[in-house]
């Protein structure tokens, strides 16, 4: 059975994973059997859809690696497909207010209480339930919302975001906070860092774990934030991206070979 994010994110252990961003299952394979423990599947920056990410969430379940899915928006009908394609947790961008978490959260929650279809012909449940009751309790106890905070208005509504409930964990996005803030994707701002700090501490106060976009261009830098971010009580990172990775790989070949 491959790993999944609730155990990632109630862990105490350091867990690093990344950005799928390039739609091709041989690279979930290469972030497997490299040791990494997740990959979060990216339809909204990634130039796939839901089609493509459940063969991609294939591999990370061949590979014993958990998989999420980034929906391009705040879609209930997006979230509802991914969840039905099998992928139980959702990254949803840009939530700006406790409203948006409350729609996303919705949407993985069957009627009445929740926006959900039903259908008993999915790969969430084998593709035929039998037995709907059992599949509606299992199946709710195990999806959950990752709410991505990456502007102004999401900070500065994060206490209501993070009242609301069912959120599974929350992600801060420095780099479009930092464009939000009109400092131009300058993450390593003190005013950035200082409002994911106060963000930081506002999800866990709230009992809301944490997954911490790690986008530095050397392991050096980027050993240095996940030991900085650990010692705030953040355990889970997500490393650049498959095309940061590769894109840093290639030049420092290319260079390493030219000199």
């Amino acid at each position: 059975m491959s790993r999944d994010f609730a155990t990632i994110l109630a862990s105490q252990s350091l867990a690093i994973g990344t950005w799928t961003q390039i739609a091709a299952p041989e690279l979930i394979d290469i972030i497997g059997l490299n040791g990494m423990e997740f990959t979060i599947l990216d339809c909204e920056h990634g130039i796939f859809g839901i089609e493509t990410a459940e063969k991609l969430a294939r591999a990370a379940d061949a590979n014993d690696i958990a998989s999420a899915v980034r929906v391009p928006s705040n879609d209930p009908v997006a979230i509802m497909k991914a969840l039905d394609a099998g992928i139980r947790y959702i990254v949803v961008p840009n939530l700006s207010s406790a409203e948006d978490a409350a729609l996303a959260v919705r949407a993985t929650r069957f009627g009445p209480h929740g926006l959900r279809g039903a259908c008993p012909c999915c790969r969430s449940g084998g593709h035929y339930i039998r037995n709907w009751e059992d599949y509606v309790a299992a199946e709710e106890a195990r999806v959950g919302i990752i709410g991505l905070i990456e502007s102004v208005e999401g900070f500065e509504n994060i206490d209501e975001i993070c009242s609301t409930p069912g959120l599974a964990g929350m992600m801060f996005g420095s780099f479009d906070l930092s464009v939000s803030m009109g400092l131009n994707g300058d993450w390593r701002h003190d005013k950035v860092r200082s409002a994911v700090e106060t963000m930081v501490d506002i999800a866990r106060s709230a009992n809301i774990p944490v997954m911490m976009p790690v986008f530095a261009p050397t392991p050096d830098e980027c050993g240095e934030l996940i030991a900085y971010w650990q010692a705030r009580g953040v355990n889970c990172f997500v490393l650049g991206s498959d095309k940061i990775l590769i894109a840093s790989a290639f030049h420092d070949w290319n260079l390493a070979l030219r000199r």
